[in-house]
């Protein structure tokens, strides 16, 4: 098996979103006090606590993450709200003084402190005027594919919510129209493939829709004379309620919003649009990088990626240069399923394979476990190739000549476990821990990590052939080749054209892949960076810890200590490394009965 280097990223790590104080104030807990100041820690949990619970409760859910019995809140006076909410809440969080607090709350005082500035940089931005980007939106989102049904008052809670269906479409088209009336609008691209699931989801019957599963199968524990009830009750409200609101919103999305779409695709051709993409790259990745210096990196790390991947082609003995070796790979059909259920059984079989090494990588495993589902046919034909949860890992099986099995163990590695599956449970099963940290989500840790997990996928022996490592670099190519596209498209007004063709020449993606991609890059500005950016952050901080603790550093016992921060900016998580070397490389589980 190839070696593969240590990549050395020579970034300003700059606070994006914390002032230099704030991280100073973490800075392990160097700086911690012997005692804790009481009335600062009540000032601080009571803040945090009321606006949390405040802020699920817009988002229809509970501070611990489940549904209530509404759907999310949208209109623009609530917007409104948020904005000014988040403005007085970052202002009484400046009042109390971070170096007065417990170690622990230091960490989660700088975590919050970025979660409300993202959050409050967004509502300036305006961002919740585009809710929606190239394979989700607020209407996709709804359908309980990972909800658990298991008493009476959690259908009475979902029939609920299927009935104030029609007020939250009618939030999120007003909040549109305020976008449209502004200019800040998706490209007409974007829309247009948005229309074709629209159309479909606004023309079913209520049996087929989405939203019917639950009333197909109910637990025994309820009666069948309330389970008929139910079924009535929720079929009659997707048929009166869910399928009108969709086709009101299929009619505003055809005949209102796409005539106003934009033809360009740049995010710096939005209103204001330098500092909106600024804001989103300090969002997804937590620093404070400009475009062309993403860019640079971008380049640099292909070109580097680009010679391994020759090297693990020399060792397939391939008669050919590198362009007729992808299209090899791209249309051989020894490297493609022929069925989705053998597509789904491969998963399977590695996430197993995975999971009978884990444990020598990692010291504290999750109790929470996850199934291996196909991704909902409706969303299919735009979804990424797969996508993972802390309860489940989704795997495409639409258009199987665009699933590669040699990419197959790097995209099981990052989906599921090591990845986000378990990183996700990892952090729910953390009740000291507050509630806006255990079920909140920070892209350029928690894709950070995913990606590291990849490069894990060595060291496990997971990528057997030479092709598994070629599926493996061409993963990594393509996460680099993210931060040229992102800031092509977004800031050197690259054409979709130019971004696929990139893809096609530095990556073994396939086309339909290539084209999924680059639409999801267009809608969703700044997500794309923090992959390969949070992945050479923990890698970087991997190097020095094993360079500074020498014989006495554990790779079990570094992963405990990157994963018991749960999602968090990389700023922090640089301290937390900074702390685990300070104390001698100590698991932060060292004496737990479970570890």
């Amino acid at each position: 098996m190839p070696a593969y280097r240590t990549r050395s990223i020579s970034v300003v790590r700059r606070l994006a979103l914390m002032t230099t104080a704030a991280l100073l104030s973490y800075g392990p807990l160097a700086h911690a006090q012997a005692e804790a100041d009481p009335s600062a820690t009540k000032a601080f949990q009571d803040l945090y606590q009321k606006e949390w619970a405040w802020r699920m409760d817009l988002q229809g859910s509970t501070p611990d993450g489940n549904h209530t019995a509404h759907l999310p809140k949208a209109d623009p006076a609530t917007q409104q709200a948020r904005l000014e909410r988040w403005t007085k809440t970052l202002a009484d969080l400046n009042v109390i003084p971070a170096r007065s607090l417990s170690a622990q709350d230091q960490v989660n005082y700088a975590v919050y402190r970025q979660q409300v500035t993202v959050l409050l940089d967004d509502q300036k931005m305006q961002v919740w005027q585009i809710p929606f980007d190239a394979d989700s939106g607020f209407w996709s989102d709804l359908p309980p594919s990972d909800t658990p049904f298991l008493k009476e008052q959690d259908y009475r809670d979902y029939i609920s919510r299927l009935r104030d269906t029609g007020r939250y479409f009618a939030d999120e088209i007003a909040a549109m129209k305020a976008g449209v009336a502004r200019g800040f609008v998706q490209p007409k691209l974007i829309v247009e493939e948005r229309l074709h699931d629209l159309e479909k989801m606004a023309s079913v019957t209520p049996e087929d829709s989405a939203f019917a599963p639950p009333f197909k199968q109910f637990p025994d524990a309820i009666p069948a004379r309330t389970q008929a009830e139910l079924r009535q009750e929720g079929l009659n409200a997707i048929r009166e309620t869910v399928i009108p609101a969709y086709k009101t919103l299929y009619a505003f999305m055809k005949d209102e919003y796409f005539p106003h779409a934009r033809e360009s695709l740049a995010a710096e051709d939005q209103p204001d649009g330098k500092a909106y993409y600024r804001s989103q790259i300090r969002e997804y990745t937590t620093l404070d990088m400009s475009p062309d210096e993403i860019h640079k990196i971008g380049i640099r790390e292909v070109a580097g990626l680009h010679k391994q991947m020759l090297g693990v082609m020399a060792e397939t003995h391939f008669k050919g240069d590198f362009a007729a070796f992808l299209k090899f790979l791209r249309t051989d059909p020894q490297f493609y399923p022929k069925t989705g259920d053998e597509l789904l059984k491969d998963a399977a079989w590695l996430a197993k394979r995975v999971d009978g090494k884990v444990g020598d990588i990692i010291g504290r495993l999750p109790r929470g476990r996850f199934t291996i589902e196909p991704v909902p046919a409706d969303v299919a034909p735009v979804y990424t190739a797969g996508r993972g949860g802390p309860h489940i890992y989704l795997v495409n099986t639409y258009d199987l000549p665009s699933r590669p099995l040699y990419a197959l163990p790097a995209l099981t590695l990052h989906e599921s476990s090591p990845g986000h599956s378990l990183q996700l449970s990892l952090a729910e099963e953390q009740p000291e821990v507050p509630q806006y940290r255990r079920f909140n989500y920070i892209s350029a840790y928690g894709e950070g990590w995913a990606l590291y997990c990849e490069y894990l996928g060595n060291e496990m022996g997971i990528y057997e052939t030479a092709y598994d490592r070629f599926g493996y670099l061409s993963y990594q190519a393509w996460r680099a080749a993210r931060l040229v596209v992102d800031t092509g498209l977004h800031h050197l007004h690259w054409s979709r054209e130019q971004a696929r063709e990139y893809l096609r020449q530095n990556t073994a993606l396939s086309e339909h892949e290539i084209d999924t991609e680059v639409d999801r890059y267009i809608a969703w500005p700044g997500q794309a960076l923090s992959y390969y950016l949070g992945e050479s952050d923990i890698r970087r901080n991997r190097a020095r810890a094993e360079k500074a603790l020498g014989k006495a550093f554990d790779l079990r016992a570094f992963h405990d200590a990157v994963l018991a921060t749960g999602s968090v900016p990389l700023p922090v998580l640089d301290a937390a490394v900074d702390h685990f070397i300070q104390t001698g490389g100590r698991s932060p589980y060292a004496g737990d009965s479970v570890h």
